[in-house]
């Protein structure tokens, strides 16, 4: 099933204070184009400047993410993307007038709240992910930290995080199988801070905006009271007391294994600077913000790789297919030996994929270089034009009484030759749209990971007599 791009209705804002900062910030997320993605304006400077929600962009990782451009900065913005990614938001502009998002209670909630407040709203492209094909690895050895990412058919994370110094957090683990669990067992788990970093994040303009509320504040070393009496006033707050969960404050957590859902959260809001929605499963031992930007890159890396070449579409033989042969027989006229698409296994709303299992009993092969025998050229255009065919006719309500004809086929390469035992996947996309009986198609086949051979073709629709 084809999943169109998606952003929000119209404008929603949030206010709130910088953690790092301190000054009070405003941000509104704002409905944005197709094919747009994240990108964070500076509505407070000279020029409004824009920045791309991107790894490349990414200057600072120390206690948050921070997006760079010129002089213009953006910080602690993974808390807002994660809830546009898990609420699935494609296309949004997000408008600060400060220089990072406000921090409110340190989780996703109140993003995830102003989204559904905004509504969502379907948009006339096709979405485009990243999917994991095979096993990707950031490893920080000596640190202890590895994120992996795994081929899966849809998102899913598993975190895990371990702090020598702290019970609470001596080993937690945190499970996402799907972001439609986010709102209900992610989004609202708050940031965490150990006790013995506070007062150096205060020294070095870290915290400023950070109270009892919008942070889990864990013990980590023995304290008196008149001690944390101190950091209360630090924070101009009541006094507090140690609970025994070994919390400083007096929040509750939403689990006991908050913090650890909190990174996971952090690891879905970094990521998203990767550029594209992910389909595999991440599986993310001790991450921190460097780690997970660090992980983006790995994935910004292999999307430009992947489009410097054609995407080979994926093959399960064991997955049921679209159309099978019969299916085909009733769309297209042709009959063995003419016949060259054994089956159809995507069909979207502007490509087709489909297979055709190449063997010595083809009967072209008996006097087609007989003694090392090659598929012919012709052919495999052949079968790719029939492959069209079934595309534009499955658009129609009665398929059956319909023939497409090719009038034009240009830019025809043949890479390699096509030999039995090759298994050839066509790869028909629509370049422009169907009007009028007539569409432009670009193929390309594959035996493997290589492109065999590829074209263009024009055709027309027309009704059987």
């Amino acid at each position: 099933m084809t999943e169109k791009q998606r952003t929000i209705k119209t404008s929603v804002s949030l206010k709130g204070t910088g953690l790092h900062t301190g000054v009070d910030v405003n941000l509104t997320l704002m409905p944005a184009p197709v094919n747009h993605g994240y990108k964070f304006k500076r509505i407070d400077l000279e020029g409004q400047p824009v920045i791309d929600a991107l790894a490349d962009n990414v200057g600072f990782t120390q206690r948050g993410t921070v997006l760079e451009k010129g002089e213009a900065k953006v910080s602690t913005i993974e808390h807002c993307l994660a809830a546009l990614v898990a609420m699935r938001i494609d296309n949004c502009l997000i408008e600060v007038d400060g220089p990072e998002a406000p921090i409110l209670d340190g989780s996703s909630k109140f993003f995830v709240e102003a989204i559904n407040k905004a509504g969502i709203e379907e948009q006339d492209e096709e979405r485009q992910y990243f999917v994991v094909k095979e096993k990707m690895v950031f490893e920080d050895k000596e640190r202890g930290i590895k994120i992996m990412a795994l081929p899966d058919d849809e998102f899913s994370a598993d975190v895990k995080i371990s702090f020598d110094k702290s019970l609470l957090l001596s080993n937690q683990y945190a499970t996402l199988d799907s972001l439609d669990d986010f709102e209900n067992e992610i989004s609202a788990c708050r940031t965490f801070v150990f006790l013995h970093e506070l007062e150096p994040l205060l020294k070095n303009n870290l915290i400023k905006g950070g109270d009892l509320d919008n942070a889990i504040i864990i013990i980590d070393k023995e304290i008196s009271q008149e001690e944390l009496d101190k950091l209360a006033d630090l924070f101009n707050q009541p006094r507090v007391e140690v609970q025994p969960t070994g919390i400083l404050n007096n929040l509750e957590l939403v689990y006991p294994n908050e913090p650890a859902r909190h990174k996971l959260l952090d690891v879905i809001g970094d990521l998203a600077l990767c550029g594209m929605p992910i389909k595999g499963r991440i599986m993310a031992t001790r991450p921190g913000h460097m780690a997970n930007v660090e992980f983006a890159k790995l994935i910004r890396k292999e999307i430009k790789k992947r489009a410097l070449k054609p995407e080979v579409p994926h093959y399960d033989p064991c997955k049921e297919p679209v159309c099978d042969i019969n299916d085909i027989k009733k769309m297209l006229p042709h009959r063995p030996p003419f016949l060259l698409i054994d089956k159809i296994i995507e069909l979207k709303e502007r490509s087709i994929v489909g297979v055709k299992n190449v063997t010595m009993n083809e009967p072209f092969f008996v006097g087609h270089f007989p003694d090392e025998p090659v598929m012919p050229a012709v052919l495999q255009i052949e079968a790719m034009a029939q492959a069209g065919g079934i595309f534009i006719l499955s658009q129609l309500e009665d398929p059956g009484a319909y023939s497409t004809y090719f009038l034009k086929i240009d830019n025809v390469k043949l890479r390699k030759k096509v030999v039995p035992g090759d298994t050839i996947i066509f790869k028909l996309e629509l370049l422009t749209e169907f009007r009028r009986g007539m569409a432009n198609m670009k193929g390309t086949a594959f035996v493997g990971d290589t492109v065999v051979s590829e074209g263009e073709f024009m055709a027309q629709v027309v009704k059987n007599k």
